[in-house]
């Protein structure tokens, strides 16, 4: 391991890799729908035993009632992580309805229209009332459907420690924050560029219930009578059906200084979009959406990867960002992987941080429109044919064959899971990298791969196969003994969420339409 440890520091140029640098900072977010026992979305309000949606910083909801997102604390370890997931689980599933379980997949439960997804509700206040009405303002522009889709994201950051040596050894003259924020957008420009390898990996949304796509176009295959699906898809989540935009197709987000990538969103949030325009702004004394821009807040921009830092009361994101850099970086590419209980293992934890470090430590070019158009165009293969044999990929304008660029990638990626694996006594990095290396080789053992293998062996339909794995975690789960400890901290969270609600409601000081004003003046 020795030598192998001094082969990857001359990789990324470092004299050391100290131990307690390996502390990496990680959080997951998890979306899960809640649905009855027969497999359909519940229309049953975000339950009062789970807090207030808007105030519980454990549980809360995405853009639905039934869209529930399991959000834990930071921790330096996976196994502190993954129990904090696991209890947080644990305590939702047994604080929900009896007949309600939580849908393992990431591509939605039978849904046969927009009217059938009931959109989250945050209460009185004014805070609450703009992001209800961000919700709605999804609805109109591209439908609810696809908002119902869930995923994982995975929040990661290096530790205090690491950043001042690590300035020193790159010999940077200006304060640390300018530096750790100059980093991550090195890390997040590496990471677009590299990112169809995570779909590829762990993508686990190859088909879809035949009543998602109803009324609209798609090239989807007929598997069953209820399933369609593409014979080399890997996550469709991440393609036409799912989290993507035709109005935010031409836009082009530099990520090269943090004042550019600021002016690009912050310019899509200023700038009137026709179709938009013509949705209105309020009706009947309703209000629709925000505004009318390309973008009503940052959130709504769709990426793969985001700079975030944590906001104060009333901030908005891009002002944090602006005034006090980049905190952590959110990765938003990740499907639930229907085996896991969670939705994520282990080893996929394991091989996201060795991914992460490497495209922080890796040298990371400034990114231009051609390559950022590219990179899209990569992303867009993988997710409709990835596990396609010799898929033609871009890098540079030159072919590259994602077999054997997926290779030397992770040939690489295996500096980074070494220097970890050293850092943190463990072999485990290691082990991920040539668990996803098998995954190149035989792409039946991909997570869609296993899925469609599965239900075509079983004659199981999407539904099916999603019924089966929902009921069998969300039993193990119900079933399963919390901490006394945890349990007392989460019921106490819980009721403070909802006094703090109250209390937020109380406090505002202004009328709706009067804080919208103050919101959309820029």
């Amino acid at each position: 391991m020795g030598n192998q440890f001094s082969e990857s520091l001359k990789r990324y140029q470092l004299k050391a890799f100290e131990d307690d640098w390996g502390a990496l900072q990680r959080g997951i977010e998890k979306e899960s729908l809640r649905v009855k026992s027969n497999g359909h979305i519940s229309h049953s309000p975000h339950p009062n035993r789970l807090g207030s949606a808007l105030t519980n910083p454990y549980i809360t909801t995405d853009f639905s009632e039934a869209l529930l997102e399991l959000i834990t604390p930071v921790s330096q370890t996976i196994d502190g992580c993954l129990e904090e997931l696991e209890n947080i689980h644990r305590y939702t599933q047994q604080n929900i309805e009896n007949d309600e379980i939580l849908w393992a997949s990431s591509m939605p439960c039978p849904l046969s229209a927009d009217t059938e997804i009931p959109i989250a509700q945050y209460g009185k206040s004014n805070i609450g009332k703009l992001k209800t009405l961000y919700r709605h303002g999804l609805h109109h522009r591209y439908g609810s459907l696809m908002q119902a889709i869930a995923g994982i994201h995975y929040n990661f950051s290096m530790p205090d420690s690491f950043w001042e040596s690590y300035k020193l050894l790159c010999k940077f003259k200006g304060p640390t924050q300018e530096f750790k924020t100059e980093k991550y957008l090195h890390l997040i420009r590496n990471f677009h560029r590299f990112s169809w390898l995570l779909l590829y990996l762990f993508g686990a949304s190859p088909t879809a219930c035949k009543c998602f796509v109803e009324g609209r176009a798609h090239d989807l295959s007929k598997l069953d009578g209820t399933t369609l699906f593409k014979p080399f898809a890997t996550c469709l989540r991440m393609g036409n059906l799912g989290y993507k935009s035709e109005a935010q197709q031409s836009l082009f987000v530099c990520y090269n200084d943090l004042e550019t990538y600021v002016e690009c969103l912050g310019g899509a949030i200023k700038t009137p979009y026709p179709e938009y325009v013509k949705i209105g702004h309020e009706k009947d004394g309703k209000y629709k959406q925000i505004n009318s821009n390309l973008l009503q807040l940052e959130n709504e921009f769709y990426s793969t990867i985001r700079p975030k830092r944590n906001v104060e009361n009333g901030e908005k994101p891009l002002d944090a960002l602006t005034n006090r850099g980049i905190e952590y970086v959110e990765v938003r590419a990740l499907d639930l992987d229907p085996y896991s209980p969670v939705g994520i293992s282990r080893g996929q934890i394991h091989f996201l941080d060795s991914f992460l470090l490497h495209c922080l430590l890796a040298e990371s070019p400034d990114c231009n429109r051609d390559e950022f158009f590219e990179v899209a165009n990569n992303l867009n293969l993988v997710v409709s044919r990835g596990r396609e044999p010799n898929l033609p990929l871009s890098s540079k304008g030159k072919t590259r064959v994602l077999r054997e660029w997926s290779m030397e990638i992770i040939n690489d990626i295996k500096h980074s899971a070494s220097i970890l694996d050293k850092v943190n006594q463990s072999n485990e990095y290691s082990l991920s990298a040539f668990e996803q290396e098998e995954k190149i080789k035989n792409p039946g053992l991909t997570p869609s791969g296993r899925m469609l293998d599965q239900m075509k062996k079983e004659g199981m339909s999407f539904f099916e196969f999603s019924m089966e794995h929902s009921k069998s975690h969300s039993k193990t789960l119900r079933e399963a003994e919390i901490n006394q400890n945890f349990l007392t901290h989460m019921k106490n969270v819980s009721s403070k969420s909802l006094f703090d609600q109250q209390e937020i409601e109380k406090s505002d000081s202004t009328d709706f339409k009067t804080f919208l004003d103050q919101w959309n003046d820029f």
